[in-house]
């Protein structure tokens, strides 16, 4: 479905930005990844692999690695930005006038600042220059790295203010394995795309004590709950939550085997710190940083979040996970429509 006369610059070489840039040469773009590890660079160009974020899974011959951002910018008319959120404003402030009214930045990171509680798109908006923002769009959904990368049928949403855009990126990215829907709802398929990380840690204490599929739905269907009322307060809108970026990636994020997310709380349910888990781990998986601005976002915009409360306190105040568990089951009692 591609069109070859686009290049595409994949900004972050990171398992999921890696990922990406093999579903976009698949496709026919002429592919270009960034990557800040020189060996990662050398990795790809040489081994056809990044063994250190996605071992195991050649890349295509016509996909290629460099560490000239400002190159990569100048050269790429499509730009998909894979960098953690925190990050992102350091990675493109260096190369803000090399952005033009030409180009197209797809924001396909998933978060919300720890300091100032921004989604990816408040902080593009805040930081490119104001030709860029037709261009920007943002893409989330339920997508491990490494199913993409074994061409698994994996659905996704695009969401930019601009449909014409979401349009050309889901026809850029899409074939019979890869599947993009077209949304003009930024908040939502932000909001979802970030909390379910958080959710995800919280089944994963759940399942690291010991608990069953009852307490796992629970928290599933809480968490959505929860996730639907702070992007509904943000301005999102609630159908968003029922789709790809909202149920699906929270499902797939709580029960995969492969999300980090799951695992952080696997492990902290069955006993091991914070410190332990991060220190065996090559990246912090999201939920980590996001618990903390997700509770934050709550407590600022007044909406009520007891799932993601006792997250955050496991995670950063060192509360047992059995305490928190305990915390959410003995809260008032309350309808389940007509109040939180």
């Amino acid at each position: 479905m591609a069109d070859n006369n686009n290049r595409v610059g994949v900004i972050g070489a990171g398992a999921w930005g890696t990922a990406l840039a093999i579903q976009s040469a698949r496709v026919g773009n002429r592919t270009t990844i960034w990557a800040h590890e020189a060996e990662v660079v050398a990795d790809i160009n040489e081994r056809h692999e990044n063994r250190i974020f996605l071992g195991g899974h050649r890349l295509p011959d016509g996909l290629d690695a460099t560490g000239d951002l400002a190159g990569l910018i100048a050269r790429s008319r499509v730009l998909l930005l894979v960098v953690p959120t925190p990050h992102v404003e350091r990675v493109l402030a260096p190369h803000i006038d090399l952005f033009t009214e030409d180009h197209i930045l797809v924001s396909c990171s998933k978060g919300i600042h720890t300091e100032t509680l921004e989604t990816l798109n408040e902080i593009l908006v805040r930081i490119m220059p104001r030709r860029m923002h037709a261009g920007l769009a943002y893409l989330s959904g339920p997508s491990f790295a490494a199913e993409v990368a074994l061409e698994h049928p994996t659905a996704v949403t695009v969401a930019s203010h601009e449909p014409a855009l979401a349009r050309e990126i889901q026809h850029l990215m899409s074939n019979n394995r890869f599947r993009c829907y077209a949304s003009n709802d930024v908040i939502g398929v932000e909001m979802g795309g970030a909390l379910k990380n958080v959710m995800a840690i919280a089944t994963g204490c759940a399942d690291g004590l010991g608990f069953g599929h009852n307490a796992r739905a629970g928290i599933i269907t809480r968490g959505l709950a929860e996730i639907s009322r702070i992007a509904l307060r943000k301005g999102g809108n609630p159908l968003t939550l029922q789709g790809l970026s909202g149920m699906g990636d929270l499902v797939l994020t709580c029960t995969g085997d492969l999300s980090r997310n799951r695992t952080v709380g696997l492990r902290l349910g069955k006993g091991e710190t914070l410190d332990q888990i991060l220190a065996s781990s090559v990246t912090v998986a999201e939920g980590v940083l996001t618990s903390r601005a997700a509770w934050r976002l709550a407590q600022k915009m007044e909406v009520e979040a007891p799932i993601i409360e006792q997250t955050y306190r496991v995670v950063h105040e060192g509360m047992p996970p059995l305490e928190a568990m305990e915390r959410l089951m003995t809260r008032p009692l309350k309808d389940e429509i007509t109040h939180a």
